[in-house]
């Protein structure tokens, strides 16, 4: 496979990056001695997450010393045009209790715009990675590899839907909207965190939301989706991934999505 981008050689180092973290974060899997704490927001950490972090951020120190790194476990750092996004664990309470559905995000922001993204999920032994203009992709590495295309579904009673949980939505005063959306669809699935997203991107799933969630929980997906013909903003209409929350679809569907999520009403 060649990628003609702009972006070959960050996509390269993202999926060398990837590998290395992976050997990490599967090491630790289901350990007996994974140490867990838990955040001041009350979110739990282990010391794979800031182990994986710390790879990635020593990786990107050594060979893109120019660029700003930002990630959800340490503080920033750098400045500039060029900003590397990490999620160590995407999906920590599922790794903490042996759940295989958690996955690494590395990202690449540039003078604003998310241009690369990379989700590896090795316990369910997959991956998903995008550059602009390169289409989206899935495969164990990039030279075995699919492309991925969203689905034609057109109609929302025609769709299946994943979210994450119905908490987070009740919390934030929003329930009785999604509530409305789980009515108006085919079918509803948690498949949670980054898995709902990367299965829009794939055709799996035509429809996920979520009301609440950071950069780095969503900037390696949008131009996963995107590339594959996908659309993502917030749920109320802001593109891409800094917006606080993610309506994520085929685009077919997110109009219509939208005026459910968020009415002019509402």
């Amino acid at each position: 496979m060649t990628f003609r981008t702009g972006y070959d050689d960050d996509l390269r180092l993202a999926h060398v990056i990837a590998d290395q973290v992976d050997s990490l974060t599967m090491s630790r899997f289901k350990a007996q001695d994974l140490r867990v704490e838990t955040k001041p927001d009350t979110t739990p950490v282990s010391d794979a997450d800031r182990t994986a972090e710390e790879i990635v951020r020593g990786q990107l120190a050594r060979t893109r010393p120019r660029d700003a790194v930002h990630g959800e476990e340490l503080p920033d750092t750098g400045h500039g045009p060029r900003q590397w996004v990490i999620d160590p664990i995407d999906g920590t309470k599922n790794f903490v209790r042996g759940v295989p559905v958690w996955a690494t995000l590395i990202a690449l922001i540039d003078a604003g715009q998310p241009v690369l993204g990379v989700v590896s999920a090795p316990a369910l032994g997959r991956r998903w990675w995008a550059a602009t203009g390169s289409g989206a992709w899935s495969g164990k590495s990039l030279s075995a590899a699919t492309r991925l295309h969203v689905s034609g579904v057109g109609r929302l009673e025609d769709a299946s839907l994943s979210y994450s949980s119905l908490s987070g939505w009740e919390e934030r005063g929003r329930l009785d909207h999604f509530l409305d959306l789980t009515r108006r669809v085919w079918r509803t699935r948690a498949y949670g965190d980054f898995w709902s997203h990367v299965m829009v991107a794939e055709g799996a799933v035509d429809l996920s939301c979520e009301p609440e969630l950071a950069l780095h929980d969503m900037a390696a997906l949008v131009p996963i989706v995107t590339e594959a013909g996908g659309r993502f903003t917030s749920v109320k209409g802001v593109p891409g991934p800094f917006g606080g929350s993610a309506l994520v679809s085929n685009g077919l569907l997110h109009d219509a999505a939208l005026q459910v999520l968020d009415p002019l009403d509402g």
